[in-house]
C-alpha cells in the first residue's frame, strides 16, 4: 500500500529500543524489570520489619526515602498523577510507615500536613482499602472490622458453610490469613510504634464501611460458634486454614508468589503461636525481600520475570531479531522451564486437564493464568519443531510440552465464551462481606475481554484459526456482547477502555471478523473520538474505579500504542489519524516526564496501579513494526 509517513524514524526507533532490551536482558534469558505498583507494599514491609523487631536500617531507611519523595504539597499521597483530592487509604499507609520507620517524628512537617490532610477527609475512620484497614488493626490501631470476623468453621469446616472457591485465588490468598487473624482480634505493637488514635474522629477506632448489620452477624456467628454446631470443628478448621496457606507456598516461601498475602500471611502465623523469628517466617521475610526492584527501592506485589520475558522476545521477533539469536533462544529455554506441572486450585473447576500453564513470576509453581500462557506459546512458538540449541530436549517433547500448554489454555474457557484469568467459572457475584475498595474486580474472577481478545488474537494470528469454527464463533458473540453504547470495550487488566478496545480490535479481526463490520467500525469511531491534540492517546486511572472512560487529557507511550494497534488492525491503509498517532507514539517515548512512568496497569481498582516498565518497550515495538509491515517500508 502506498503511504506518505517516513518510516525511517520508526526504524530508527525499534532499533534503539530493541538494543536497550539486549544489554537488559538478564544472563539466564529472561528481562527482569520493575513491576512498580505504588508504595502500599513498601509502606506494609516496613510495618512488618517493625513489628518482627527486625532492625535493617539501611533497607527501611530506602523504602522510607522513597515513600517521602512522592508526598503531595497538601500533604496527601496519590496512587496516580492525576487523582485531584489526593488519596487518604495511601497517605495513612505512608506517614504511618514514616512514622514507623523514624524518618520523621509526629512533629515534622510532612507529618503534621498529613495528618491534617487524613483528618480534614474524616479521618482513619473513613479508610476502604482492605490492606490499610488489616495492617491498621493488625498493628493495634483500629478495632479489627466486624465483617472480616467470620468463625474459620464457615470457610474451613467439614462441610464448609460458604465456599471459599468461589472467590479468586488472589482474593483467597489475602481474605484467609485476614480472617485467622480477625478471628483471635490480633494485635502486635511493637514499642516503637506510633499513636495514631488522634488521626481518627471523636475516638472512634472504626471503619465507616462495617456497618452495624456485620456487628450483627459477627455476634451471631460468634454465638453459632460457641454452640454444638462446631464444637466438634473448631480446632481442625484452625488447622485447616492454617495448612491451606502452607500448601500454597513457592519455592521462595511466599504465599502464590505475592508479597501483600506473604506479609499477611506471617501476620496470621504470629496470630497462630508462630515464634516471631521461626524458620518459616525467616525464609518467607527472605522471599519477599527477593521481590524488590533492581533499580529502586521497591517491594513489588508479585515479580513479572514471565510475562516481561515472553512478551518482550515475542516483541523482538516482531521487530526482525531471527529466532536463531542467542537472545531469543536464551529467553526461549527459561520459559521453557517455568511451563508448571502441578494440580493447584485451577483444577477444581477444571478438572480432568492436565497441567501445563504459565504463571506470571520466576517461582510461580501453583498459580498460572492464561495471558501468561498465550504470551508463552507465542514466544516458544519457533522452538517446538527443533530441539534446543545444547539437543537437551528432544522434538517430541518440545512438542508435547506446548501442546499441553495449549490445551490447558482452552480447557480454561468459560462457558460464555469468555477466558478469565486465573480459574474457570469463577463466580461473578463476590460476597456480601468483602465490602473493601475494589472487592468486586478483585474478589471474583470471570471473563474479561482483554484476555479473550489476546487469546482471540494469538489463535487467528499465529494459528491461523478462524471464527468459521463454531467454537471461535462462541468467544466472538462473547466479546461482542461486552461493547459498551459508545463503541468501546472495558479491560481488566490495564487502563482501561483503550486497552480493552484496541485489545478488542485486534483479537476480532486476527480471527476473520471483517472490518467494516459495525461493531468493529464503532470501536474505531471511538478512538478517533478520542483522540489528543498531539495525535497521542492517554486515559486516566479513575476509568477503572468509576467503569467509564476518564480523559487523561496528555499521552502516554502505551496507551497511544494500544490504540493505534486496534486502528492498524482495522484499516487496510494508512490514514492522517493513525501517521499523527506513530508520530506522538515516537514523542510520547522521548519525554521525560510523569507521562512515561504514568500506571497503566490495573491491579486493584481504588487502590493499587502499575506502571510496568516494560510496557514502554512492549508495545510500542509491536505497534511501530505492525505499521511497517502492513503499510509498506522504504
Amino acid at each position: 500500500m502506498k503511504r506518505t509517513m517516513d518510516v525511517n524514524p520508526l526504524r530508527e526507533k525499534i532499533e534503539q529500543l530493541s538494543e536497550e532490551l539486549l544489554r537488559l536482558q538478564s544472563p539466564d534469558g529472561a528481562w527482569r524489570l520493575c513491576f512498580d505498583d505504588g508504595l502500599t507494599t513498601d509502606s506494609n514491609m516496613i510495618m512488618l520489619l517493625r513489628i518482627l523487631n527486625i532492625a535493617d536500617e539501611p533497607f527501611i531507611r530506602s523504602l522510607a526515602i522513597r515513600i517521602a519523595s512522592q508526598q503531595q504539597p497538601d500533604g496527601s499521597w496519590k496512587l496516580y498523577h492525576d487523582e485531584r483530592e489526593g488519596n487518604l487509604d495511601a497517605t495513612a499507609e505512608a506517614a504511618y510507615a514514616l512514622l514507623y520507620a523514624g524518618l520523621y517524628t509526629p512533629y515534622d512537617a510532612p507529618i503534621v500536613n498529613a495528618k491534617k490532610y487524613i483528618r480534614s477527609r474524616g479521618g482513619l475512620t473513613e479508610v476502604k482499602s482492605l490492606l490499610t484497614q488489616v495492617w491498621l488493626s493488625a498493628s493495634g490501631q483500629a478495632e479489627w472490622p466486624n465483617a472480616l470476623r467470620v468463625p474459620l468453621p464457615f470457610l474451613f469446616g467439614d462441610p464448609p458453610l460458604f465456599d471459599l472457591f468461589t472467590l479468586s485465588g488472589h482474593a483467597r490468598a489475602h481474605i484467609v490469613p485476614t480472617v485467622i487473624m480477625a478471628n483471635r482480634l490480633f494485635a502486635r505493637r511493637a514499642p516503637s510504634a506510633p499513636d495514631l488514635s488522634d488521626w481518627f474522629i471523636d475516638g472512634q477506632l472504626e471503619f465507616k464501611n462495617d456497618p452495624p448489620i456485620f456487628a450483627a452477624f459477627s455476634a451471631l456467628f460468634d454465638t453459632i460458634a460457641h454452640t454444638g454446631l462446631f464444637a466438634d470443628t473448631s480446632h481442625e478448621a484452625w488447622k485447616r486454614a492454617e495448612q491451606y496457606m502452607l500448601d500454597r507456598l513457592e519455592p521462595n516461601s511466599t504465599l502464590l508468589t505475592f508479597s501483600t498475602a506473604s506479609m499477611l500471611m506471617i501476620m496470621a502465623l504470629l496470630a497462630l503461636g508462630y515464634d516471631d523469628h521461626s524458620p518459616l517466617i525467616s525464609r518467607m521475610v527472605a522471599g519477599i525481600r527477593s521481590l524488590i526492584c533492581r533499580d529502586r527501592p521497591h517491594i513489588q506485589v508479585a515479580s513479572a520475570e514471565v510475562w516481561d520475558t515472553a512478551m518482550l522476545s515475542y516483541a523482538l521477533r516482531e521487530a526482525g531479531l531471527p529466532p536463531s539469536s542467542f537472545a531469543l533462544r536464551n529467553a526461549a529455554a527459561y520459559l521453557k522451564v517455568r511451563q508448571q506441572t502441578k494440580l493447584a486450585d485451577w483444577a477444581i473447576h477444571n478438572p480432568d486437564t492436565p497441567p501445563g500453564g504459565w504463571g506470571f513470576s520466576d517461582v510461580n509453581t501453583l498459580y498460572p493464568d492464561v495471558d501468561d500462557s498465550t504470551a508463552a506459546l507465542r514466544s516458544l512458538l519457533p522452538y517446538v519443531a527443533e530441539s534446543d540449541s545444547a539437543g537437551a530436549t528432544n522434538i517430541e517433547d518440545d512438542y508435547a510440552a506446548w501442546q499441553r500448554g495449549l490445551n490447558w489454555v482452552m480447557s480454561m474457557r468459560n462457558d460464555d465464551g469468555g477466558w478469565p484469568a486465573f480459574e474457570r467459572q469463577g463466580s461473578t457475584t463476590p460476597p456480601s462481606f468483602l465490602t473493601f475498595e475494589g472487592a468486586a474486580d478483585i474478589a471474583v474472577d470471570p471473563s474479561t475481554v482483554d484476555l479473550t481478545a489476546r487469546t482471540l488474537y494469538f489463535l487467528g494470528k499465529e494459528l491461523h484459526l478462524t471464527s468459521s469454527s463454531s467454537w471461535l464463533e462462541e468467544s466472538v458473540r462473547y466479546v461482542l456482547s461486552q461493547q459498551q453504547k459508545d463503541g468501546s470495550w472495558y479491560g481488566r487488566w490495564g487502563i482501561a477502555y483503550i486497552h480493552g478496545t484496541g485489545a478488542a480490535l485486534q483479537g476480532l479481526t486476527a480471527i476473520g471478523v471483517a472490518s467494516d463490520h459495525p461493531a468493529v467500525r464503532k470501536a474505531a469511531a471511538w478512538l478517533l473520538s478520542i483522540q489528543n491534540a498531539d495525535g497521542g492517546w492517554g486515559e486516566s486511572c479513575l476509568s477503572d474505579k468509576v467503569k467509564h472512560y476518564v480523559p487523561l487529557h496528555a499521552s502516554t507511550p502505551s496507551q497511544t500504542a494500544w490504540a493505534l494497534d486496534g486502528l492498524i488492525a482495522v484499516s487496510p491503509k494508512s490514514t492522517p489519524a493513525i501517521e499523527r498517532g506513530i508520530t506522538a507514539l515516537l514523542q510520547a517515548l522521548d519525554r521525560n516526564d510523569w507521562t512515561y512512568t504514568y500506571p497503566t496497569g490495573a491491579g486493584l481498582p481504588g487502590s493499587i496501579y502499575v506502571h510496568y516498565v516494560s510496557n514502554n518497550y512492549i508495545w510500542p515495538l509491536l505497534t511501530l513494526t505492525s505499521y511497517i509491515h502492513k503499510y509498506g517500508s522504504n
